[in-house]
């Protein structure tokens, strides 16, 4: 593996580390609002899978979501928004998928 790229790989789990052992005082990636109501909830779940592998897939394989805490998943969720250009919402419902399939 390239320097460079173990240099990102290292800053970014040591970015989950710091962050994984602070109490989560956000609900949600980006500062989003947590669903509210059970039909919210399935209606971004939903949409979370649907784009889940259409977003991830376009640069990498798609990880499983157990392979993560929700936590991490709110961490991995924020950078990835930013690597590919995910609207608000669609990251919200990714996210939301992510943390609720096991």
């Amino acid at each position: 593996m390239k320097p460079k790229a173990m240099k990102a790989l290292s800053l970014i789990a040591l970015a989950m580390v710091a962050v994984s052992s602070v109490t989560p005082v956000v609900a949600c990636a980006g500062g989003f609002d947590p669903p509210q109501s059970a039909d919210e909830r399935r209606m971004l779940f939903r949409r979370g899978a649907q784009l889940w592998p259409v977003y991830c897939n376009t640069c990498h394989n798609a990880r499983p979501s157990s392979e993560f805490s929700p936590t991490e998943w709110n961490m991995i969720l924020m950078h990835m928004r930013t690597q590919a250009n995910l609207p608000g919402e669609d990251a919200r419902a990714v996210l939301e998928y992510l943390k609720e399939s096991k």
